[in-house]
Order: structure tokens, then sequence, then C-alpha cells
């Protein structure tokens, strides 16, 4: 009786893992740090240290000192809003069939423009920050809309459109800023106090961590994606056109507006994570000498959390965490760049979910077999 409820128990997990898409990246997740351990203990560290320092990282709690601070908690939601609004821009074009690999441009695009406007706008309180923000997002949207239109106008291939208008967004922005009178090779003069996204209340929470405005406004990103998607007829009508273009064609929809507007929107997110980067994490303007990578980032954050408004929350907070606890686990002597390691190889797996599935039906379908010959041979 027991060998039978451990069997079921098994083909139960088994068609779990076979079945939902969060379970299997669950699992990726988990082979993900499985591997990290095993690569930690080969350089002689001890991996307690790097659950500790990760630990540490999301909750503030220092094990060995027996000591708490809140700021750990406050830089580590901080340090996952531009992952997760860069997951939600490469999860948005995968929606409607689209690989959306220009987030980093639409996310330098609009730290470019945040600044701008920071350094030049109109030092009002809460207008002068708010403008800054919707600057950032309009021309993320402009930034992607342009691929969105190629893509449906000319059908250029979006995936070289996009890592060509990378660079473009790079080196402009370079440009632009270094144009600001008071710039030097790394960056301009501070922001004035209106422009900052920092909160007083949110310091004073977080024990002075550089937790800012910018963490309530992804959560609102993050639930306008989920109800747009889910919830509205022209989401449906993007989830359509992902489907099939065809049929979707078919059945009355504008396809070639729906591409444009799905790229437009995608680049928003990605706009607006820039814009939250430069007047949330900085007090001054910066001249840009390579990407942040946020955008390259996000594609694997869309693809671990399943392209979903929840799963991409969760993969960026992930993520995230990875980030924040980098110096931490320096100052317990684990190399910093095993989190690194660990996210890619959480891409590397997630992108085997595919052989994963087929390898757990395999087994599946052996178990079966041999269950059958057994009754067979039994009868």
């Amino acid at each position: 009786m027991k060998n039978s409820a451990a069997k079921k128990e098994r083909r139960s997990l088994v068609r779990l893992l076979i079945e939902s898409d969060g379970a299997i990246s669950v699992l990726v997740v988990l082979l993900g740090f499985l591997c990290g351990t095993i690569l930690v203990l080969c350089v002689g560290r001890n991996p307690g240290n790097m659950y500790k320092a990760i630990l540490q990282g999301c909750t503030g709690w220092n094990i060995d000192r027996g000591t708490w601070n809140v700021r750990y908690v406050g830089e580590w939601l901080n340090y996952s809003v531009p992952f997760i609004l860069c997951g939600l821009a490469m999860a948005f074009a995968a929606r409607a069939g689209l690989f959306n690999i220009g987030g980093e441009g639409q996310y330098i695009a609009g730290v470019t423009v945040a600044q701008l406007i920071a350094l030049l706008g109109p030092q009002v309180p809460v207008l002068h920050w708010l403008l800054a923000v919707c600057g950032a997002i309009v021309i993320g949207a402009l930034w992607g809309g342009v691929v969105g239109y190629l893509k449906a106008r000319f059908e250029v291939s979006e995936v070289v459109a996009t890592i060509m208008l990378n660079y473009i967004a790079l080196y402009l922005s370079r440009i632009v800023i270094f144009a600001i009178p008071g710039t030097n090779t790394y960056r301009t003069v501070d922001f004035p106090e209106t422009a900052l996204l920092s909160a007083g209340f949110l310091q004073s929470l977080t024990n002075g961590s550089n937790l800012n405005l910018g963490f309530f406004m992804a959560l609102l990103a993050v639930l306008f994606y989920w109800f747009f998607m889910e919830k509205t007829k022209y989401g449906f009508a993007l989830r359509a056109t992902g489907f099939n273009k065809d049929a979707a064609r078919c059945s009355g929809i504008p396809v070639v507006a729906s591409i444009v507007a799905s790229m437009a929107i995608a680049g928003a997110f990605a706009g607006l994570g820039g814009g939250i980067v430069a007047l949330g994490s900085f007090k001054y303007g910066r001249v840009l000498s390579g990407m942040d990578n946020y955008g390259f980032t996000g594609i694997a954050v869309a693809l671990v959390g399943n392209n979903t408004a929840g799963g991409t929350l969760l993969a960026g907070l992930l993520f995230g965490l990875l980030a924040a606890a980098q110096p931490i686990m320096q100052l317990r002597q684990i190399p910093k760049e095993i989190t690194f390691i660990i996210q890619g190889l959480i891409v590397v797996f997630i992108a085997l979910r595919s052989g994963i599935r087929m390898f757990l039906v395999w087994q599946q379908k052996r178990a079966s077999e041999k269950q059958s010959a057994q009754e067979v041979s039994r009868g």
C-alpha cells in the first residue's frame, strides 16, 4: 500500500510539472541554486554563507550577529524595480507574438529624457518628477512603437531593429547629456530636489534606503499589465494576434495596429523603468559609458515569469534579490559573480523547459508501460 501511494504521489508530481508552467519555473530556479551551491563548494567556500546573504538581503536579518536592519529590504525592493518593468516590456511583446530584445534601448531612452526634464524642467514639487516620469514613458513608447511600425508595415525583423536601436539609444544619450552645461565625462550637476522620486516616509521606514515612489509605480504597472492583457477586449486582440496573425486578421482584428501598439506599450514599460532608475537611485544625471543591462536581463525575467503579470513580478523580485545580495556575499567571502552564474543557469534551464517536459512525459509513459506489463503478467 505504501509503495502504491508513493507511486501515485510521484505520478501526480510529474503530471503537475508537465501541465504547469509555474511548477517548471520553480523547478528551474531550484536547479539554478543547486548548481550555484555546487560551484561555491568547488571553489572551497561555504555555500551556507551564500544563503545567509540572500536571507539577509530579503529580510534584513543577520543570523551571525543576531541583528536586524530593514534597510536591506528597502534596497532589495529598489533593485527589483527595473527588473520587473523591463521584464514586463519583454512579456507584453511576447504575448503579442513579438520578441522585444530592445528593452535596453527603450530603458536608456527613458533614462535620458527623464534626466533632461529633471535638469531643465520646471522646479515645481510633484509636477517636476511627474513630467520627467511621463516623458520617460512617452519616449519609451515611441522607441518601441517605431520597431512595431517597421515590423507591421515592412516586415522588418523586430530582433534586428531593436538591437540596432539599443546602440543608437546609448550613443545618442551620451551626445545629448554631454550637451547639458556643467556635465563632465561621467555625470551632470545634481538634480533639483523637486525632480527626485525619493520619499521621506519611505526612507524613514526603511532606515535610509534608496526605496522610492518608483516601487509603487512598478506595482501599478504590473496591475495594469494584468488587467489590460487578461480583462480587456483589446488585450484579447493582442493575444489573438500573438497566437495566429492570419486567424486574427480573418476575425477582423487590426493586426498592424495591434503589433504597433504592443511594441509601444512594451517600450513604455521599459521607459518607465529607466525614468525610475534615473530619478530614484541617483541624485545626478549619468553619462552612460555602457548599458546597464536591465533590458537584457528583463528577457530572462519574463521567461522565468512565463510572460504573466504575477510571474514577472516574482521573477523580478528574485533577480533583484540576487543583485541586492551581491555586496553582502562579498563580505561573507562569496564571489559576487556567483549571482550572475545562477541567473545564467536559470535562463539555460528555462530554455530547456520543453526538453524537461519531454523527459517527464517519456518517463511517465515508460512507467505506465511497465505497470501495464506487470498487470498482464499477473493476469
